[in-house]
């Protein structure tokens, strides 16, 4: 009998959430997702020790503050790992923007097109990349921007339903429903509570999101995101994709029994409301406490772990700096 994961792949495209390029070609996803924090750790891991070398030494003679040096390390850090990626599957790798900028429109157009300019240059079209930004309203209206210049977006950190909706009517290519991250806050919320796998909150959120955008016929791919156990992802099956952390890969591959197709379009379909306004969305947030709650919880923690890779990229290059080159920092 085929695995779980085997059999999930038949309903569902599985993705990668890691950097790991053993992981990655161990079980042959069809695309790979990443983020601040799988940055940090695959490079903590020493996997990428000759990239960061080459990157930093490329670096070291950048005109302006040593801040701004890291911040260009950093970009091309981001992209090097993603076409190292984009060499051991088929699809598409999703690149994050900055989570500092999350709230910042114009910041975030500049830095995605940025890295679509390093990916180039690298030999890789748009096509096979997915920009990632946090899906505030300024996250989604630098989407709604870029997907008109044909650069998709791969809109993260989604908690509600108002984020997904705003996300599908400004034309994102795809969204990331975080399941698990529902959950903690539920099960912070009430301890006593247990809940199962079908019917956890952050199940039933992706699940509605789904059914929604198929009755609409919006075109936006559902990813869930975010598991805390394989139940969650097999409540998902048949959803667009899932990415899937390689401890529960693992875990699905090794796996056996039968998968059975949850998500399906029922080819029923319902007329689009107005689009949301801005006023409409920031008082869904509002009214969402786990939502809002958990959105800046999870910025929070990108930029935490942002600030550790700039921390360990910062004291890199600066051993490495040339003595003529800028000697303080900004």
């Amino acid at each position: 009998m085929a695995s779980l994961l085997e059999q999930l792949k038949q309903q569902s495209t599985v993705v990668a959430d890691t950097g790991d390029l053993d992981t990655i070609r161990r079980f042959s996803p069809q695309d790979a997702t990443t983020n601040p924090s799988l940055i940090l750790k695959a490079v903590q891991s020493g996997s990428y020790d000759a990239q960061v070398q080459a990157i930093l030494y490329g670096v070291r003679d950048h005109a302006g503050t040593l801040d701004e040096a890291v911040d260009e390390a950093c970009d091309r850090l981001v992209v090097a790992m993603g076409t190292l990626i984009l060499a051991q599957v088929p699809g598409r790798v999703s690149t994050e923007v900055n989570a500092r900028l999350s709230f910042d429109t114009a910041a975030s157009l500049a830095k995605a097109r940025r890295l679509v300019e390093l990916y180039a240059q690298a030999g890789i079209p748009r096509e096979r990349i997915l920009i990632k930004l946090a899906s505030t309203w300024e996250g989604i209206r630098a989407a709604e921007v870029l997907e008109k210049e044909g650069i998709q977006c791969n809109l993260t950190l989604i908690f509600s339903f108002a984020q997904a909706r705003a996300c599908a009517e400004a034309g994102a290519f795809l969204i990331s429903p975080f399941v698990g991250r529902i959950l903690d806050w539920y099960r912070k919320a009430d301890p006593e509570r247990s809940y199962a796998p079908a019917d956890e909150p952050g199940v039933l959120s992706v699940q509605r999101i789904y059914r929604y955008f198929r009755e609409r016929a919006y075109p936006t791919v559902v990813m869930g995101a975010s598991f805390r156990n394989s139940g969650e992802i097999l409540a998902l099956a048949g959803c667009d994709r899932l990415t899937i952390s390689p401890a529960l890969l693992e875990e699905l591959a090794h796996t056996d029994g039968t998968v059975e197709r949850v998500l399906a379009d029922s080819g029923e379909r319902a007329e689009r409301p107005a689009p949301l306004r801005e006023a409409d969305f920031r008082w869904d947030m509002n009214e969402d406490a786990m939502a809002t709650e958990k959105l800046a919880d999870g910025i929070r923690g990108f930029e935490a772990d942002q600030l550790k890779l700039e921390a360990l990229l910062r004291e890199q290059l600066a051993a490495i700096q040339a003595p003529a080159g800028r000697g303080e920092q900004a």
